[in-house]
């Protein structure tokens, strides 16, 4: 799972990297669009946490037909809802982009890439699902392993799209709608011949079924929507500073991605751990497993944050070669990478309240991470010192969100504590 969630972050840096030779402003379009990218990527986490939860339980009561029949209706929820957002965020492109502080010139430029953008962010979320099926039944390999030929696919089909045809910024696009077809086609055939699927929805007693999957999956979705709202907020802030700043910051956030890459495979492969431990009252088990994997998490991603910054300059001069931007991203990584200690942890507490039942804990942790840590940081930092005053917020604002979600963590973990004592 951690190869395959490593490729995917791999290809989005070589995409950085090839859109990066076609100059500032396809770098600039590509920056206003990781807020909408991340509020996808929130409603198909939402929900993938939610079927993780749903369908594993359901296996472990032995109700192999009713996990069958959630499968299919996660399928057919999921495919819908991002469905209907992509149409609205299309229909309501000028609009947000205005509100984001996009200029006049560069609208054109943006449409034309959100058209195959938006094609390959809904193809994106339909193999997302597939692979949260997957894994909901244990199989964490077909995932990984498509995961990575998608990215494989994707990186071959990059430079053909962008230069040799001559597509430019939509060829990026065109390429991961190629590369998430393939992976639909790689994991779809599989879960029909499992039996991993079923749509015969009529017999599952939908109501019911649907409250369920709800339960779970709207503060979970929530949680996973507060990122791009502050996201879309912090690019705004951003865009204050110029069509550069913002080209950067696009930079730095795939950077980003990327650098938290072995958070997101923990996010992803300890809930089913937490959840038996939860389901046999080992609460001591819970608090060893977390404790490790937060202490991990803090030591690896300072030394990715050290990384970062011995190779700064030369990271720069890679991703473009337009001066103001590259000084902008050398500013961004001698100064953030450093805080994505705080940001891991912050993660990881996110996903262990989710699968401790705690969902309303891990969206409070979200909302104080965002709204009383980081946008505020940015907005303080940005009036002390302008870009590079907001990249030194970004940095305190990470280690202070990392902070209270762990001391938020431990006060839940105390009253999950009482709880499972009390029925003994």
């Amino acid at each position: 799972m951690l190869f395959g969630v490593l490729s995917l972050m791999s290809f989005q840096l070589v995409d950085s990297i090839f859109i990066g030779q076609l100059g500032r402003d396809p770098l600039a379009a590509l920056g206003f669009t990781v807020p909408m990218q991340q509020l996808i990527i929130g409603l198909q986490v939402g929900l993938g946490i939610a079927t993780t939860a749903i369908i594993s339980r359901t296996l472990g009561a032995g109700d192999e037909t009713r996990a069958e029949r959630l499968g299919g209706l996660v399928v057919f929820i999921g495919g819908g809802m991002v469905l209907l957002l992509v149409g609205l965020l299309w229909l309501s492109r000028y609009p947000i982009l205005k509100l984001l502080g996009a200029e006049p010139g560069l609208m054109p430029l943006i449409s034309t890439y959100w058209i195959p953008w938006l094609g390959a962010a809904w193809l994106g979320a339909m193999a997302y699902f597939g692979y949260s099926v997957c894994r909901s039944h244990g199989d964490t390999r077909l995932p990984g392993y498509m995961m990575v030929a998608t990215s494989l696919v994707n990186i071959a089909l990059d430079p053909l799209y962008i230069f040799v045809f001559d597509w430019g910024l939509p060829g990026a696009a065109l390429a991961t709608m190629t590369s998430f077809t393939v992976g639909i086609l790689g994991v779809y055939p599989k879960l029909l011949k499992r039996g991993w699927l079923r749509f015969d929805l009529s017999a599952l007693a939908l109501g019911p079924a649907v409250r369920q999957l709800g339960g779970i999956m709207a503060p979970a979705m929530m949680s996973q929507l507060m990122p791009p709202l502050a996201a879309s907020l912090a690019t705004a802030l951003v865009a204050g500073f110029g069509t550069a700043a913002v080209a950067a910051w696009g930079l730095g956030t795939r950077l980003e991605f990327f650098s938290i890459v072995v958070v997101l495979a923990l996010t992803m492969s300890m809930p089913p751990m937490i959840g038996r431990f939860l389901g046999s009252g080992d609460i001591d088990r819970i608090r060893k497993l977390v404790r490790i994997a937060v202490r991990f998490v803090v030591i690896w991603q300072l030394a990715i944050g050290l990384v970062w910054l011995a190779l700064s300059g030369f990271v720069s001069d890679l991703f473009t070669a337009d001066a103001s931007v590259t000084t902008v991203l050398h500013s961004y990584l001698v100064r953030v990478p450093l805080s994505y200690c705080g940001l891991g942890v912050c993660m990881l507490m996110v996903s262990v309240c989710n699968a401790l039942g705690l969902s309303m804990r891990a969206l409070l942790v979200s909302v104080l991470r965002l709204f009383l840590c980081y946008l505020p940081c940015l907005w303080i930092g940005s009036q002390i010192g302008g870009i590079e005053g907001l990249l030194s917020g970004a940095l305190v604002g990470n280690l202070a969100a990392g902070t209270q979600a762990y001391l938020f963590y431990r006060q839940g973990m105390v009253k999950l504590r009482t709880a499972v004592a009390e029925p003994a």
